[in-house]
């Protein structure tokens, strides 16, 4: 019997529910799961009850791992409670974005970049949605070609700004159908068969971008180890519940050859590639919503730029863009005996 591991899962949202769900799918060795938030309640997650705890410092002690479920464009609960965690004795990973960057931090995508857990300090970061599943495809061919420039368009489900934002889609859905005027909250336009240009803040160290599109610039290069790529990024809000979706033109050091580039991408370890234009196959975020893996297709050479390629990737933003990286980041401390 190997060892079991006490879990807290601080935060009880789509994220926190999501990373206790993976937990249990994922048969992950716990002895007991914890779940923290802003005040006490009980919760129904994966089919049991959870009596969730309001979040003290107190309330990580004899943990071993505490996952921080994070929300987007805003400070975390990992800003007050997670270094304090780590001084508790648990290996803290943080699905914020507040951490991310810090240079004692290591920033994990498993399957991409595990060797940057050996010299953690109790203190790991989960890439940000966007970032994690445009790396899952491009991760395996930057190991053969060397990427030189990435250019992205992505297309965001709601699910990643949270439930409010997913109830706020279904009310003007509903309203539009009943001929109703639609009400908003959450977003600065409507929603309900619109696109938003907008995600997060705009930044002063990139004029013009906003916060979501640094992230995918910073990120990337941190995770590869490569501060010389050059990224930009445009991020658009959709009007679909889960599942984000990503238009990327990525330009290599030498000449792709495309089907060497599909052959690497069906070896590669969480990703799926589904590439059939001909016959109308291609991932889509309604048939991805759900699945553990991120889908590649559209895979084609560039016609305007030389040794480049362009492709199509989706992946559930809430699933392997968060909760289970997290998931997988812990799994693979035990593997490498980290713990």
């Amino acid at each position: 019997m190997g060892r079991k591991f006490n879990v807290a899962v601080v935060g009880a949202g789509l994220v926190g529910k999501k990373m206790v769900e993976v937990l249990i799918e994922r048969e992950f060795p716990f002895n007991k799961i914890k779940v923290l938030a802003t005040r006490e309640r009980e919760e129904h997650i994966a089919g049991r009850i959870f009596k969730v705890e309001k979040t003290t410092v107190e309330g990580f002690d004899g943990i071993d791992f505490a996952f921080f479920a994070g929300t987007e464009g805003e400070k975390g609960a990992s800003q007050e409670f997670g270094w304090k965690a780590v001084e508790k004795g648990a290996i803290v990973i943080d699905n914020g974005g507040d951490f991310r960057m810090h240079p004692d931090v290591p920033l994990v995508i498993p399957e991409v970049n595990s060797h940057h857990l050996k010299n953690h300090k109790g203190f790991i970061a989960n890439p940000n949605c966007s970032t994690i599943i445009m790396l899952m495809a491009l991760a395996p061919l930057h190991k053969r070609y060397r990427i030189k420039r990435i250019i992205a368009s992505t297309y965001q489900a709601v699910s990643g700004t949270g439930s409010k934002a997913v109830e706020e889609l279904d009310r003007q859905v509903h309203q539009y159908v009943k001929k109703e005027q639609l009400t908003k909250d959450v977003y600065p336009h409507t929603i309900c068969f619109n696109v938003i240009p907008h995600i997060g803040n705009l930044s002063e160290q990139f004029p013009g971008y906003y916060s979501e599109e640094v992230k995918m610039i910073l990120e990337t290069r941190k995770i590869l180890d490569c501060p010389e790529i050059l990224v930009s990024a445009t991020c658009v809000r959709v009007p679909v519940f889960n599942g984000h979706s990503e238009a990327i033109t990525v330009q290599f050091d030498s000449q792709p050859d495309v089907d060497e580039c599909r052959k690497i991408l069906s070896a590669a370890e969480g990703v799926k590639l589904v590439d059939q234009p001909e016959n109308a196959v291609y991932p889509c975020p309604i048939d991805v919503s759900g699945s553990d893996d991120v889908f590649v297709g559209r895979i084609r050479k560039n016609s305007a730029m030389e040794n480049a390629l362009d492709m199509w990737v989706v992946g559930d933003n809430i699933k392997k863009g968060a909760a289970q990286n997290a998931v997988q980041i812990a799994e693979t401390m035990i593997r490498m005996n980290l713990i």
